[in-house]
């Protein structure tokens, strides 16, 4: 990492992420990446799209743009059978076992969605992250906090991505 500003600390945060998704997801067959270690857990190919779609998402709205999910036809290639909206927030334990795709897929869409949000950073100054960007919680949401949250879902979920992957029976 280069750089001491709040921009070079959100570019290298985000661009871990991916990585640790990508190493979670490789040589995994439909299987694995549906896998549960119990009843109602999520699966190594819920939690990488969840991690992209939680992305999307929240950073397409604060940089003014589209979604990468719908605006990149994501959406079509993934043909889950929710509404373009979803994002994996708050979905039942049949509806994550509703998930999988290829790794390419799933990796794509992340590299898609991290290049949509490292774009976007590099638009970011440090006096930008105090500015209010959600009024309707107290304190209100500025910038930076949100980015922040963000961050720390992606991580969280690749974290649990690494994690389950490391509990996959041997062979899968």
């Amino acid at each position: 990492m280069t750089g001491t500003g709040a921009r070079q600390v959100l570019t290298d945060g985000f661009g871990r992420v991916g990585p640790v998704v990508r190493a979670a997801l490789e040589g995994t067959d439909t299987a694995a990446r549906t896998w549960r270690p119990a009843p109602g857990a999520n699966t190594l190919a819920w939690l990488a799209w969840h991690v992209a779609r939680g992305q999307d998402a929240q950073v397409a709205p604060l940089a003014g743009r589209d979604q990468v999910w719908t605006a990149g036809g994501w959406a079509g290639r993934f043909a889950l059978p929710f509404d373009d909206d979803a994002t994996g927030y708050g979905q039942s334990a049949a509806d994550v076992a509703r998930v999988d795709a290829a790794p390419e897929l799933l990796l794509g869409y992340l590299d898609a969605t991290t290049a949509q949000t490292l774009a976007y950073l590099e638009r970011v100054e440090d006096d930008d992250l105090g500015t209010v960007v959600d009024r309707s919680w107290d304190p209100p949401v500025t910038l930076g906090v949100r980015l922040v949250s963000i961050l720390d879902d992606c991580v969280q979920h690749a974290g649990q991505a690494a994690y389950l992957r490391g509990l996959l029976p041997r062979g899968a």
